[in-house]
């Protein structure tokens, strides 16, 4: 799971990459072709201090080679990516899966699963997830 805001996941969604923790390759390394990845967004604007809260799952894709690269967004910032396969889905709310998904272990405190921009998450969650995204 990639943590971002919604509009730099749908720029990835877009441009058909995955991009994490702000261009580090090291997440990426440990996805694998066939590998999913869901994006939450816990915000809607990534440069707006007071940016509204979103709390949705805002995108799922699938990886589609083993191939991690790099691309000049210009001003020397040089992130790394993966090529995904984006499917169409829904955003949904993460509120009415906290109960059911482990990787949350206190329910009270949610979105600190979250604090270090990606996550690997069970089967189990991934599908809870998904068939919310694609119902």
């Amino acid at each position: 799971m990639g943590v971002a805001s919604r509009d730099h996941v749908m720029k990835s969604v877009d441009g058909e990459f995955a991009q994490l923790c702000h261009g580090k390759e090291a997440p990426l390394k440990k996805m694998k072709k066939g590998d999913w990845i869901i994006y939450y967004s816990p915000k809607i604007w990534f440069k707006q201090k007071q940016s509204a809260p979103h709390q949705k799952f805002t995108a799922l894709g699938r990886v589609v080679d083993d191939y991690i690269f790099q691309f000049d967004m210009e001003d020397g910032f040089i992130p790394f990516r993966r090529n995904i396969e984006f499917m169409n889905c829904t955003e949904t709310s993460i509120h009415p899966l906290i109960p059911q998904l482990s990787f949350i272990k206190n329910k009270r405190y949610w979105g600190y699963s979250f604090r270090l921009g990606h996550l690997e998450i069970s089967e189990n969650d991934f599908k809870i997830i998904r068939n919310e995204m694609i119902s």
